[in-house]
């Protein structure tokens, strides 16, 4: 990793999102405006900080492990253990075969406790490439609370019963692309390659088609701080990047799309994430839906999406979470020992710090121990 004392901004970032996380209540839009400007949330240490902030959790009131019968007669069981089985290389290359597994089986443990509790949500395949994402940075628990955010929010019209939303959410790219280049846009119309290259972009936030898990986690730094149609747009941004190729390649659809679903992997990452800001503040979807291409349709993301920035104002710091905790926990010994819930164990652990929560999965896999960050984020400042 680059070392942060070389680079000023850098320094000024992390002071920033510093205070942005000290704040009371926490300063949600410097943390946004971090996660999407130039290097996003810069460290996993600062992600795990972070994320949950973005998506309003209480790091301090993580929902239990799954349990043990989580998966018998699950309807998903098989295909999420087929998935997660195909998942190789989504972990790191050089991580030991007994870590991988222990990982793999977390993975399938998370997505079927979050479908069981959600019986509205129905899996697609794709899905476990965003859970695997966050389990290699945020450990099990966190990733549970993350992904019932998510698939309740950015992720839900993907887990409609029908395809119907996802379908329409694709929609949105060839008007995208019409605004900003009309000859490249009627090209695409010409060679009736549809949206369906974009398709796994969108579902997996680009987690399936991308080798390099930096850009993987850049992305998802954009994507958290942003509007759940953002992906789309960035799909727009590459589709633009490459138009001198697709312009130049036979206007058929199995030229067209046999050339946008080959994604390139040294695309400049920074340049398109600042692209599809400005993109979405030029053409907002509400522009977009007066196209003849979007039929009118609800999209659950965008209908809840103004609650859900809301929920994420009134947040308080750790620090306050943390000694709202340990208060519980000190009022639960002051009862008498018949009146203590079992938990006391259990919170005693957590206000030692959910090691989920602060370690990487994969480090939690080795080591059990874990110190509180704060240390380290300010040897990184100085």
């Amino acid at each position: 990793t680059t070392d942060l004392k070389q680079l000023p901004w850098k320094k000024q970032k992390l002071l920033d999102i510093h205070q942005a996380l000290n704040s009371d209540p926490v300063d949600i839009e410097t943390l946004r405006r971090a996660a999407v400007s130039e290097g996003g949330l810069l460290t996993d240490d600062i992600r795990r900080k972070v994320w949950p902030k973005l998506l309003s959790i209480n790091v301090y009131n993580l929902p239990a492990k799954p349990s043990k019968d989580v998966r018998e007669d699950h309807k998903d069981y098989r295909q999420v253990v087929l998935d997660v089985r195909r998942s190789m290389r989504r972990f790191p290359k050089g991580m030991r075969v007994d870590e991988r597994e222990v990982l793999q089986e977390q993975l399938i443990d998370i997505i079927l406790d979050v479908l069981r509790r959600n019986p509205q949500l129905h899996y697609y395949q794709g899905y476990h490439d965003i859970v695997v994402t966050f389990l290699l940075v945020v450990g099990e628990k966190m990733t549970i609370a993350i992904m019932e955010k998510l698939s309740n929010h950015h992720l839900r019209d993907f887990m409609d019963p029908t395809m119907d939303s996802t379908k329409h959410i694709l929609n949105y790219l060839m008007p995208i692309l019409e605004r900003v280049d009309r000859e490249l846009h009627d090209f695409m119309i010409r060679s009736e390659v549809g949206t369906i290259f974009a398709l796994s972009w969108l579902i997996t936030w680009y987690g399936y088609v991308l080798s390099d898990f930096r850009h993987v986690l850049r992305l998802y730094d954009f994507f958290l701080a942003s509007h759940p149609l953002m992906a789309i747009y960035f799909a727009a941004v590459i589709v633009l990047y490459r138009q001198k190729e697709v312009k130049s390649s036979e206007c058929d659809m199995a030229s067209v799309h046999h050339l946008l679903s080959q994604m390139p992997q040294d695309l400049p990452y920074e340049e398109l994430i600042g692209r599809a800001q400005s993109l979405f503040m030029s053409c907002p979807p509400s522009l977009l839906t007066q196209s003849a291409a979007l039929q009118p349709h609800n999209i659950i993301a965008i209908s809840t999406f103004t609650d859900f920035q809301t929920s994420t104002l009134r947040q308080r710091p750790d620090s306050v979470l943390r000694q709202q905790l340990e208060n519980r926990h000190e009022n639960q010994l002051a009862l008498p020992m018949s009146t203590q819930p079992a938990s006391t164990n259990q919170l005693i652990k957590m206000a030692v710090w959910g090691l989920s929560a602060t370690l990487g999965a994969a480090a939690l896999a080795v080591a059990q121990t874990a110190m509180d960050w704060a240390p380290e984020f300010l040897s990184q400042l100085f």
